[in-house]
């Protein structure tokens, strides 16, 4: 696909020029998309709280593994929720250079909201399956991604 219709927006005649190959890429860029949205929020700041929710305390380092971004990008994230109060940064005790990150009391009452919107928003967005097609979709997509 050219970069030019990459970066532009696929008209309706457009998609329907396209084979099918192409027309499930498109699919699968847009889904990625909304569900980037819906899973993890638009903000950086809810996906941080709510990782933290679910692994509880970590490392800088395995924050940005985990989150697949620069180190100077979850620093600067990382920062903006210790000013809000909402996460405190620790010495580890194995290795006083390294920081542990854990949610404070009010980060963890916001990253639940931010969990349960997001659970809310994802049977929204799944809703349009039944049960048997969620199946059918959950192994299309299980056996595109390990091959």
């Amino acid at each position: 696909m050219s970069d030019k219709i990459e970066k532009s927006v696929i008209t309706a005649s457009d998609y329907e020029n396209k084979d099918v190959n192409d027309k499930i890429l498109l699919n699968i860029r847009d889904l990625e998309q909304k569900t980037h949205f819906l899973y993890e929020g638009k903000k950086s700041q809810r996906r941080v709280l709510i990782l933290l929710r679910e692994n509880g305390s970590m490392t800088q380092r395995e924050m940005t593994e985990k989150l697949n971004v620069k180190p100077a990008s979850a620093s600067e994230v990382l920062t903006k929720l210790a000013n809000k109060g909402f996460i405190i940064r620790v010495p580890s005790s194995i290795d006083k250079r390294t920081m542990v990150i854990s949610l404070t009391d009010e980060g963890a009452k916001i990253a639940d909201e931010a969990y349960r919107y997001r659970s809310l928003r994802i049977v929204e967005m799944l809703s349009c399956f039944d049960d048997e097609e969620k199946d059918v979709l959950l192994s299309l997509l299980e056996k595109m991604n390990t091959d």
